[in-house]
């Protein structure tokens, strides 16, 4: 059974949900609160045929923090693109990510239809989940976010097809612009085709204009039948 608890959802605005998106926090965030966020920034953040789905990490310890407990989605040696990846917990949250698409699936939403993504880790966890994790998917988004140099994600990719949307602050100092640069251009080099937008005067932190650029590109990738 999936860890992912509470979850939260932005309902379709038609009778009939045909596409689902989920939104992963980054570190130390909950469902909640990056729907929260999402909603002060876009009070109508909807589509009319999408259901949008905000879950929240587990709670557990998080080496940034010196071992403290915080709700991330895996633990981190640290945050710097030079570290290898915590295998043990991605290979943990996967079997929740994967639980919590095939519910969506079961539910009668085609995996094509699925779109995951996120903010900063949930950014990171969305690309082992697009193109490592689940094969298939609708698309994927990563704002303010990363994979490190040596990431599974680059080793043993699996699907090239599915579209990338990436955001960015160029004042970004947690994860620099250019780490998000490199991590597009590296997926790029790989088959990846998608869209990397730098963000103007940003830092570490979602935008309304962002928002608006992601709820076009979510149209226009999954859009109504």
């Amino acid at each position: 059974m999936s860890k992912l608890l509470p979850i939260h959802i932005i309902k379709q605005t038609h009778p009939i949900n045909a596409a689902s998106v989920i939104f992963l926090h980054g570190s130390g965030d909950t469902g909640r609160g990056v729907l929260d966020w999402v909603k002060f920034l876009i009070d109508d953040f909807s589509l009319p045929h999408v259901k949008f789905i905000f879950p929240t990490a587990p709670l557990r310890p998080y080496t940034p923090l010196d071992g403290g407990l915080s709700y991330v989605w895996f633990n981190r040696y640290d945050i710097t693109p030079e570290v290898p990846e915590h295998v043990e917990t991605l290979e943990e949250i996967k079997n929740d990510i994967k639980t919590l698409i095939s519910k969506e699936v079961d539910s009668g939403i085609p995996l094509n239809k699925i779109i995951v993504g996120g903010f900063s880790m949930g950014g990171a966890l969305a690309l082992h989940t697009g193109y490592r994790f689940v094969p298939g998917l609708g698309g994927v988004f990563a704002l303010s976010s990363f994979l490190n140099h040596e990431s599974a994600v680059y080793k043993d990719i699996q699907a090239t097809e599915t579209p990338l949307f990436m955001c960015h602050g160029d004042k970004d100092e947690l994860v620099p612009l250019s780490w998000g640069q490199d991590t597009f251009t590296k997926l790029i080099s790989l088959g990846v085709k998608g869209e990397f937008v730098p963000l103007k005067n940003t830092l570490h932190e979602l935008k309304k204009n962002e928002l608006e650029k992601l709820l076009q590109w979510i149209l226009n990738t999954i859009p109504p039948s």
